[in-house]
């Protein structure tokens, strides 16, 4: 989750401002957000992509300041990973 175009980013300006005092004159647009993790059961990909997309709707993202992304990944040992058994 990122603060939404517009709306002011004083930690990303600040990580931007640093970034170029140390001589990283390629860094700009920093935004600045917040990483969720979960692990969700679900019946496929699409069911916990629609899962975790309404639970950033519903709880974890204020959809007046941020925006967010949701990714799936299988769950490590799982048979799309290789890691099950047949």
């Amino acid at each position: 989750m990122v603060p939404r175009q517009g709306i002011l980013d004083p930690e990303g300006q600040t990580i931007g401002r640093a970034l170029r005092e140390l001589g990283y004159g390629g860094a700009s647009a920093v935004r600045a957000g917040r990483l969720i993790r979960l692990s969700l059961e679900a019946e496929d990909e699409a069911a916990a992509r629609d899962e975790a997309e309404r639970m950033c709707e519903e709880l974890l993202a204020n959809p007046v300041i941020e925006d967010f992304a949701v990714a799936v990944r299988p769950a490590a040992g799982s048979a799309a990973t290789g890691g099950g058994s047949a």
